[in-house]
């Protein structure tokens, strides 16, 4: 499996498909999935003639399960690992989830100083912040964070059949249409991490306050969330990143959940191929 090692030894797993002189574009997954995820993007892509480059986060998919390192610095640095060390330029960031995140970290720490990165795309992401504070009152409290660790600690394969099952596609809203087969390929790639990556990782997107990374990103970045997404809430999400980007554009799905770019991929690809060409 092609693999590059960091600068702290930790071997993560990439796929690199497509023509390398074509426009690169980067998918970074969600939590505590893998470059799965991104399957349906990545096949869109390449049939419309770009290189499309994913890799598994640290802890996650086939990458190495270390017990450390399962932070935004360290996320943001392993993706840097991959973009040199396949040359990547002019490349269009697409994350989604905690991979918004990845991306939002990386774009400000490592994209734009390196003169590496063109566009990026925030999908049902996680910045600037999850967490209730003091300055941030639409966040979630800690109890529903402390939830999730103790579901995962106690029973992770139960936890990870009961979260793609309900909220994460909006299964558990009336009238929807279930897809089994999507339920069953989230608990494969989450059952495929390493437990204590995805225990560590709750603390990364839920506490990580990347106010900081928005305001630094200056390249044109799309901002896409689903207004009934019930793992990342819109309000401290979406509505706020767009207050602190220079240079960003917001686009809001009705009744849309945080799965969406899975099962409204259609809707989702035609979009974000729009703003890549654009």
């Amino acid at each position: 499996m092609p693999t590059v090692t960091t600068k702290d030894g930790v071997e993560i797993f990439y796929k690199d498909w497509g023509p390398k002189d074509a426009q690169p574009i980067v998918f970074h997954h969600g939590w505590p999935l893998s470059s799965d995820d991104w399957d349906g993007q990545m096949l869109f892509f390449l049939s419309k003639g770009y290189r499309v480059v994913a890799h598994d986060r640290r802890g996650h998919g086939r990458s190495e399960q270390v017990w450390d390192g399962h932070d935004m610095d360290h996320y943001a640095a392993d993706a840097f690992a991959v973009v040199e060390k396949l040359n990547l330029r002019n490349a269009a960031h697409i994350g989604h989830s905690t991979g918004g995140g990845e991306v939002a970290r990386y774009v400000a720490k490592f994209g734009e100083p390196n003169g590496r990165v063109a566009k990026a795309v925030l999908v049902s992401a996680v910045p600037p912040l999850m967490l209730k504070t003091d300055k941030n009152p639409g966040g979630l409290p800690l109890e529903v964070f402390d939830g999730f660790r103790k579901a995962l600690a106690d029973n992770r394969a139960q936890f990870f059949l009961d979260v793609p099952t309900g909220p994460f596609y909006g299964f558990n809203r009336p009238g929807a249409k279930i897809d089994q087969g999507v339920i069953w390929n989230w608990w494969r790639q989450g059952m495929a991490g390493g437990a204590k990556a995805h225990y560590d990782g709750i603390k990364a997107f839920s506490e990580t306050d990347q106010s900081g990374d928005l305001k630094a990103i200056t390249v044109p970045t799309l901002v896409l969330h689903g207004d009934d997404d019930q793992i990342v809430p819109i309000g401290a999400a979406a509505h706020e990143s767009i207050k602190l980007l220079k240079n960003g554009t917001l686009k809001v799905y009705p009744s849309f959940g945080h799965g969406m770019l899975t099962v409204n991929a259609d809707v989702l690809n035609a979009d974000l191929l729009a703003f890549v060409k654009g």
